[in-house]
């Protein structure tokens, strides 16, 4: 570990972390440890910090239920009346019934969980929670552990975006855009969606809590980048959102085709007891039992194995294929979360370098080039010696 000396003399860490705000899975029970992963050690696992950790329809209970009762009360269909805002919400497509996202310091290389600087992380991401509701007051948290069991200690926080005094449908509503925008988070079109520049936000929170704590945050693959290079990692961040989002609508529509082909299998389980063709058919008369058996019964029964077989065959390899389309499936849409999280820092970092440029062109235009570059050349130097004297 690297030192160096503050003013007053006192020794305080100097060292650089990456910081990751990511998209969650959502899986509450796995956060609480109602069940243990394969990722998990259960040894450390009572070393993990439950903040909060309330049932999510209660929360919804206590946020709408009055916002519900105003809302019911002006309609005059009764079919327009919601009986259950958090069914509602869980049926609905528009919007998620909460939202996830993991905090982390570094990785399981320089900021291991049994190390000194993973309780170093312990300690500045038990800091940070302890002001997220604060900072976040649109943002209702439900549930949030700190896992120390796993690689590297980090955070899920599970909570419910609302609005207040909105003009459609609840006046107390669940919106991500509209929560965020409450709390002054302003998108800016594609380029700049309000929860990009909320997470940078967090990020810049979360930054100046390690900073107290002698970590400088390391701006992971955007150091010193120039401009161009930014547009063509976010147009290729965008080509593969793109494209699996494709595969993911061909694969949903693989297995619509799949449920029908396993709705058909049934329909020939079925048809099975009033076809005629699978129906034993009456001996003829005067013919004999062996007669029948023979010319009747054996054919018939070779005739049922074969359909059978061909049927069996067929479901199978139907089963295999839809489990195989859901396995890719899922891993599609976990792929298409975590480019979407890279694709949005890439368009807030592209917004900070484009306006970092204009300011840098109107300071050559006023300063003059020449003086310019005389200064930037002073403060490498500075900055090198700096450097060498760590």
């Amino acid at each position: 570990m690297v030192y160096k000396k503050n003013d007053i003399g006192r020794k305080v860490i100097n060292i650089k972390r990456s910081i990751s705000v990511m998209v969650g899975k959502g899986s509450v029970n796995h956060n609480s440890r109602v069940f243990n992963a394969k990722n998990t050690n259960p040894e450390r696992t009572h070393l993990n910090k439950a903040y909060i950790n309330n049932d999510i329809q209660n929360v919804y209970h206590e946020l709408f239920d009055a916002a519900l009762e105003r809302y019911n009360a002006k309609q005059t269909r009764s079919d327009r009346k919601i009986n259950d805002y958090y069914e509602k919400i869980c049926s609905g497509k528009q919007e998620k019934t909460f939202h996830e996202i993991i905090v982390q310091i570094g990785n399981c290389e320089n900021m291991k969980v049994d190390s000194e600087n993973g309780t170093l992380a312990e300690k500045i991401l038990d800091e940070y929670m302890q002001s997220f509701q604060q900072n976040n007051p649109n943002l209702r948290v439900f549930s949030a552990h700190l896992h120390m069991d796993e690689a590297t200690p980090h955070l899920h926080i599970d909570f419910v975006p609302f609005t207040t005094d909105s003009k459609r449908g609840l006046d107390t509503r669940v919106s991500l855009k509209q929560a965020l925008k409450s709390q002054g988070f302003v998108g800016n079109g594609r380029s700049e969606t309000e929860w990009a520049v909320w997470v940078q936000s967090e990020k810049e929170n979360l930054a100046v809590i390690m900073e107290r704590h002698g970590i400088e945050w390391e701006h992971l693959d955007t150091h010193e980048k120039h401009l161009s290079v930014l547009d063509y990692e976010k147009k290729m961040r965008s080509q593969e959102v793109d494209e699996l989002e494709n595969k993911i609508e061909i694969l949903d529509k693989q297995m619509t085709n799949l449920i029908k082909c396993e709705d058909t299998f049934k329909k020939v389980s079925q048809d099975f007891e009033t076809d005629e063709q699978f129906q034993l058919p009456e001996p003829q008369p005067l013919m004999s039992a062996k007669s029948y058996k023979t010319k009747i019964v054996e054919p018939f029964i070779d005739k049922l194995k074969a359909t059978l077989k061909t049927v069996l065959v067929a479901y199978f390899k139907m089963k295999n294929k839809m489990t195989e389309c859901q396995k890719e499936n899922s891993k599609l849409y976990f792929s298409n979360v975590d480019l979407k999280e890279q694709n949005d820092r890439l368009l807030v970092e592209n917004f900070k370098q484009m306006k970092s440029l204009k300011d840098y062109k109107l300071l050559r235009k006023i300063l003059g080039a020449e003086q310019v570059d005389n200064l930037l050349a002073q403060a490498r130097h500075k900055n090198k010696r700096f450097e060498r004297n760590l």
